[in-house]
């Protein structure tokens, strides 16, 4: 574990504060301290009670191009032998025949990308920080006032320690303090949904395949975890998410078996489930003085294509190689013309991401006939072209467009 600053240092400096140390805000210090940069990340929550299994139902998907930046920045060894690869995708329509299946032999030998719980990933983030001699953390603490200028940033704590920095990141997600400080507004919708998740135990091997059902309440999703195990994403109508979690576990498995079938063979709860409000939400900007926003504190998406975490893990690699580019340069990594063009970079890819998973949200969680016939011969459709086969299963492996120099696998 990197080490906790003690309280009594009343003043700190590095060249990048990073505000929220969880897999976004973890990994993008992972990636600059093994540069070389000195970084300080502030996380509200005990790192190691982060890290302690079952305080977190929630796996995450993570695509080939970012399973690549976990490897450049040294936290991938960590976790590698608890992530489950992801080697098929079957994509269905309620009861319907007509499927979407990608294998991802048809496209090379890499999976499309890998499912591993969240605290897994914290962990390793962490054990990982601790390996770094140039990042420090300090934990639990929070920030409650930053006052950013032409030659910094000074960022006050609650305890009264003060930082100060070249560059603040903000990595500390939808509720984000560093936005509200900054006074970045912020554009929010509900979908009256919630993702009810947990990990289950089946009798039958998953052979690595992934499983996306679209119901009336929302997408189910199965997602292969390592051994005989799945992690499951049930989106449910809001207001009856509370009443299916409460249930006994009994009551709670046969509701879930109902969605999930029997191809897998006898089904057993494998963790605690937890449930969270589904919501689309997007900052007004990314950047501002001295500022910088990734993650969920910039954009925040429905997990209907498994895209958020990789699409804040982008984030991650696009702003280390900006910030380490200009510091190789001479540069002052703070200034408007590094940011911006940060900002350039990420802005229309994170509003495209939002605007896609949003259609398919709307247009999957109903059971209108004509827009269901309408998705079925769509999905029909793409499983006959191979062409545009391909295009999608690259676009899951998250291999699709201006890509950083991590997500090519290259070096910073």
């Amino acid at each position: 574990m990197p080490q906790i600053n003690s309280r009594t240092t009343a003043s700190l400096s590095a060249e990048i504060l990073i505000v929220g140390g969880g897999p976004v805000g973890g990994l993008t210090a992972c990636a600059l301290a093994q540069a070389g940069m000195s970084v300080l990340v502030v996380e509200a929550a005990d790192p190691a009670e982060l890290a302690r299994p079952g305080t977190d139902g929630r796996s995450i998907a993570i695509a080939l191009s970012a399973k690549r930046v976990f490897d450049g920045a040294g936290v991938w060894p960590l976790l590698a032998e608890e992530a489950g690869p992801i080697l098929q995708i079957r994509v269905t329509d309620g009861a319907s025949p007509l499927f979407l299946h990608y294998d991802h032999d048809a496209i090379g030998d890499q999976p499309f990308g890998w499912i591993v719980e969240n605290t897994i990933i914290r962990r390793a983030i962490h054990h990982r920080l601790g390996q770094l001699p140039s990042a420090q953390v300090i934990a639990p603490a929070r920030v409650s006032g930053l006052t950013r200028d032409r030659d910094g940033v000074t960022a006050t704590l609650t305890d009264g320690r003060t930082i100060r920095a070249s560059l603040v990141v903000g990595a500390d997600g939808r509720g984000s303090t560093v936005r509200q400080l900054a006074g970045i507004g912020v554009q929010r919708f509900g979908y009256g949904q919630s993702g009810i998740v947990t990990t289950v135990a089946h009798e039958k091997p998953h052979q690595g395949i992934a499983h996306e059902r679209f119901l009336p309440s929302g997408p189910f999703a199965i997602l292969p975890m390592t051994g005989n195990r799945s992690s499951i994403v049930w989106t449910e109508r809001l207001h009856l998410a509370d009443a299916i979690i409460g249930q006994s576990d009994e009551s709670f498995l046969a509701e879930l078996s109902t969605r999930f079938g029997d191809f897998l063979g006898p089904v057993s709860l494998a963790g605690p489930r937890f449930h969270y409000p589904l919501t689309l939400q997007l900052a007004d900007r990314a950047i501002a003085e001295r500022l910088v926003l990734i993650g969920d504190a910039a954009h925040g998406m429905h997990p209907v294509a498994g895209q958020g975490m990789n699409m804040g893990i982008r984030d991650v690699a696009a702003l280390a190689e900006v910030v380490i580019d200009a510091r190789r340069l001479g540069l002052d990594i703070g200034t408007a013309d590094v940011l911006n063009r940060y900002q350039r970079w990420r802005r229309f890819d994170n509003m495209l991401m939002l605007g896609l998973t949003d259609v398919l949200v709307r247009l999957f969680s109903n059971d209108v006939a004509p827009l269901k016939l309408a998705r079925d011969l769509g999905l029909a459709a793409i499983q006959a072209m191979p062409g545009a086969k391909r295009f999608f299963m690259k676009h899951a492996m998250g291999v699709v467009g201006d890509l950083p120099r991590m997500m090519r696998g290259e070096a910073l």
